[in-house]
């Protein structure tokens, strides 16, 4: 099932794994009609078809509310040249067959948070990296999902501004329990407050992501060592 999710997205422009699109249609078929779906950040569309997908699956009555300024993040920022990638959002979950499932908000997190007064169930943040934008966009969501719901960060490896807030705020919080990770998405149950098995455990799970993480940029480094031997063999071979 989750290869045909996959085979939706993998050639659209984004940054979505293939186990993280998984985990995306699993959290939001796992939603119940309590609140509604949020994505901030949704670029071209990857991780917003997973969602709807996801939701449609569930029988999910309320679409998608999908939040981006659709400017690009902020490394498109530099020099005078900027993105605008709504339309290519617009005719990815178009062509996806889910654009009647997602209601996009093409706005900043905090602009749509303001006027937001609804509940939320399943809550995935993906818009910018840097610290201060994501603990924002913790903060001003966090109060809106409801007890029982899921907030989710996109990211968590290697980036600084989301690995921090996620190790912050989720992992080493009393507010939040079954956390787990896929990938780079970390995520977690909201509750009233958790007992100290689930605070032990998000710590477990927290100190397994770490390792992970090291683990993951040790392939990655011998990956792009191996990737050198070719021509460093060509250039060696071509001065002897």
């Amino acid at each position: 099932m989750y290869n045909s999710i996959y085979a939706k997205i993998k050639d659209l422009e984004g940054w979505l794994t293939a186990d993280e699109a998984g985990l995306l249609y699993r959290l939001a078929a796992g939603t119940s009609n309590r609140g509604r779906i949020i994505e901030i950040g949704s670029w071209k569309g990857r991780s917003t078809i997973c969602l709807a997908l996801g939701a449609q699956a569930a029988g999910h009555t309320e679409k998608i509310v999908a939040i981006d300024p659709h400017t690009g993040s902020s490394e498109h920022h530099d020099g005078d040249q900027g993105v605008n990638t709504f339309a290519d959002f617009r005719r990815n979950i178009k062509n996806a067959g889910v654009e009647v499932l997602i209601e996009p908000l093409v706005a900043t997190s905090r602009a749509a948070a303001d006027d937001f007064n609804e509940q939320v169930e399943l809550a995935f943040i993906d818009g910018a990296h840097e610290y201060e934008f994501v603990r924002d966009d913790f903060e001003q969501w966090f109060p809106k999902v409801i007890c029982g719901g899921v907030m989710a960060f996109h990211d968590t490896l290697i980036w600084s501004g989301p690995r921090k807030v996620a190790a912050e705020r989720l992992f080493k919080s009393n507010q939040f329990k079954n956390t787990g990770f896929t990938d780079s998405i970390a995520y977690g149950t909201k509750v009233e407050k958790n007992d100290l098995f689930d605070r032990a455990r998000n710590r477990y799970v927290l100190l397994l992501k770490n390792i992970f993480e090291v683990l993951k940029l040790l392939a990655w480094k011998m990956k792009f060592l191996e990737s050198l031997k070719t021509p460093v063999r060509k250039i060696f071979k071509g001065i002897q």
